[in-house]
Order: C-alpha cells, then structure tokens, then sequence
C-alpha cells in the first residue's frame, strides 16, 4: 500500500506513535541508538523511516524534512495513509530571546505562520494551531521524570529561511513568540484536520540574538534529551 512518499507495505509496519525529526540522519540515529529490533521501512528520497521497540513498546521515527510542504506530505500520508495517531516533532529552531539559549527545548504550544497553508481550509479568519493537550502533559512529565528542563509558548513557522529584511524576526520577539523553525503549523493543521494529535519540540540550535549556532553533526547527534522525552512521552 506504499504511497508516493512512503513505500512502508502496509499501515501495520508504521507504529501509531511516531517521531519526526526533520533530518532523516537523525531518524537513524535515534533507530540505531534507541530503539531495539528497528526497522527500515522507508528509503524513498532518501527520507528514513524506521519502527523498532522503545522499552518494549512500539514506535516509528520518520525524517520528515524541511519547510512545510515536506512536512504536510509526510504527516497527511502517515494519518491518512497509515493510521498513525500521536505524531511528535523533534526538529530544531532559532531563539528570539537571550534566557532561551542554545540547546535549551522549547515545546510549542501554538505555531503562528507567515505561510498561506490554511488557504486550503477556506476558512473565514486566521487559524492558531494548537499542540494537543494530552501530548503536552506526557511531554512535561517525562521531562520532569528525567530531570529535563521544558520552556514552552507560541512559535512561528517560517517559509523562508534567508529573509532579506535582517531584523524581520524582531517583530515576533515582541509578541513573545520564542523561536522559529519551519514546520510545526502544517503538523498542527493536518493533525486538526484528519482528527490526530500532534506536539512539536525544539532543541535550540541557533540564536539571532547572539549570533551563535551549532553544527550540522550536533543538531544530527546531540539532541539528545530531547529524544528521550518524545520516546517517553510516545510510550506513555
């Protein structure tokens, strides 16, 4: 039953909880590392995805790129397609502000977006998409089971990347949105939608305040903390 991004042969073969880190170097990383008796069910693009045991409990983990038409394809056809329920994501993202450093993990509990995604709802207004609830309490309690510290508020998805206007993210910092990155409102809005539930976390690996950024190999390898709350909290 594969489909045109996911060659996974049938719904079974893709956990009901799964974890979506945006590079899928890092969905191998996690399935080498963390996860027993894991395997490749996707190789399309080159996009990995891999089911395995986490304490004996069956999770998927699915590189689900970058932007958010990569990530609208990757969780409609994993809800729609598949049957998965409790979608997580486990990407990266810039801070706005200097008490959120690099490597501190924001959850967000609403995506606000300079994308025109929603057009595709004709809706009557602008949607906030929200985490789920559920996700969020399993989150905050397995990062307090692990003595992780959590920061959690409004993000923003971005369609680009390189803004030509320097200081454009200042006007999000002073509404008090924390970061941003490029996914989490597709997610949140396909998971509304097709009735799943959904939750994006960030590990900081870049800061516009500082200046400061991590490299390609730490925010592939040392997202650490933040993979064992989202395994945790996908178990739970």
């Amino acid at each position: 039953m594969s489909t045109a991004h996911i060659n996974a042969a049938k719904k079974g073969d893709i956990a009901e909880s799964i974890l979506l880190p945006g590079d899928p170097l890092r969905a191998r990383f996690i399935a080498e590392n963390f996860l027993d008796q894991a395997v490749c069910y996707n190789e399309i693009r080159g996009m990995l995805g891999y089911t395995g045991l986490y304490k004996g409990v069956r999770v998927s983990v699915q590189g689900s790129g970058m932007g958010m038409p990569s990530m609208g394809i990757y969780s409609y056809e994993l809800i729609a397609e598949y049957g998965v329920r409790n979608l997580i994501r486990i990407g990266s993202a810039g801070s706005f502000h200097e008490n959120i450093k690099l490597m501190d993990i924001v959850v967000g509990l609403s995506a606000s977006t300079d994308s025109n995604w929603q057009h595709t709802y004709k809706l009557p207004g602008h949607l906030a998409p929200c985490c789920d609830f559920d996700l969020l309490l399993k989150v905050h309690r397995a990062a307090e089971a692990n003595g992780i510290k959590l920061q959690a508020g409004n993000i923003v998805s971005c369609d680009v990347f390189y803004e030509d206007d320097p200081d454009w993210w200042k006007d999000w910092a002073k509404l008090g949105v924390l970061g941003v990155e490029m996914e989490a409102a597709a997610l949140y809005m396909n998971a509304a939608r097709l009735g799943a539930k959904a939750l994006a976390m960030v590990t900081i690996s870049d800061h516009f305040i500082t200046g400061k950024r991590l490299s390609a190999e730490q925010r592939e390898k040392s997202f650490t903390d933040m993979m064992t709350i989202a395994l945790e909290a996908a178990i739970a």
